[in-house]
């Protein structure tokens, strides 16, 4: 449940159209429900404007399915990460409009209409090989209902395909650049912008970008002052960051 529906359901109390009893069973399980193997925190989405994400690598089948279904019940949208063709195929026997991310490996069921801000999160890439990292980033910040311009393929070995999108970027109101190998690219963006620049170093490389140590240690030491930096391969967080910057733009 999310703020939306809590005032929906208070609504309907005020109206009369809920009897108490039936607002508590509704109620039941919050802050959090206890599976026995994770405790669901159905109070987040009215805390921090979305739902638990549920991480399905190290979890079983089993486990993924009673949690992606009692995240549904609860009525919000939602969104699964690091999920593959075997969890997805389960999910999609039980809710059939469910969507699979192939690069992204996530998947997200949409129970909630799109509300769109005026702004967009820009989402770049330095190479191809970036962009399944990117695509959980640009996942995540859809699924939490943000706009997203896509800029691949753009990395410092050929800057003239960065500089032919400035404008663009200019008037995105964040920005993710995904970049593996020295990681450079974050630096060159938050250079040309007046926006905040989440940079996610990814485990792209040659052996001495040591599994994106490299790339992290670069975009740690920017020299741009508007570069925050996430944790490697992490695009799930840097698209959520992203949303919750855009958002704020629109209070």
């Amino acid at each position: 449940m999310h703020s939306e529906q809590l005032r929906q359901l208070l609504d309907s109390i005020r109206l009369g159209q809920t009897s108490t009893d039936e607002a508590i069973e509704r109620l039941r399980h919050w802050p959090y429900e206890d599976l026995g193997f994770a405790k669901l925190d159905h109070h987040r989405g009215v805390r921090c404007g979305f739902p638990e994400v549920i991480y399905c690598e190290g979890k079983t089948l089993e486990q993924i399915e009673t949690i992606f279904a009692r995240c549904a019940q609860a009525g919000g949208n939602v969104l699964a990460t690091r999920a593959d063709r075997n969890i997805f195929d389960i999910v999609k026997s039980k809710y059939p409009s469910a969507d699979y991310h192939d690069l992204a490996r996530a998947i997200t069921l949409r129970q909630q209409p799109a509300k769109t801000g005026a702004g967009f999160v820009a989402i770049v890439t330095a190479g191809t090989a970036d962009m399944p990292v990117a695509e959980e980033a640009r996942v995540t910040a859809e699924i939490m209902d943000h706009a997203v311009q896509t800029y691949y393929d753009v990395g410092v070995a050929g800057l003239h395909r960065l500089l032919a999108h400035v404008g663009d970027l200019q008037r995105a109101r964040v920005i993710v650049v995904v970049a593996g190998m020295e990681g450079a690219l974050a630096s060159v963006v938050g250079g040309l912008v007046a926006v905040p620049v989440i940079a996610v170093p990814t485990s792209v490389g040659y052996g001495a970008s040591f599994g994106g140590l490299a790339p992290l240690l670069t975009m740690l030491n920017s020299c741009a002052n508007n570069v925050a930096v996430v944790n490697i391969d992490n695009g799930f967080g840097a698209g959520y960051i992203a949303a919750l910057i855009s958002r704020s733009a629109d209070r």
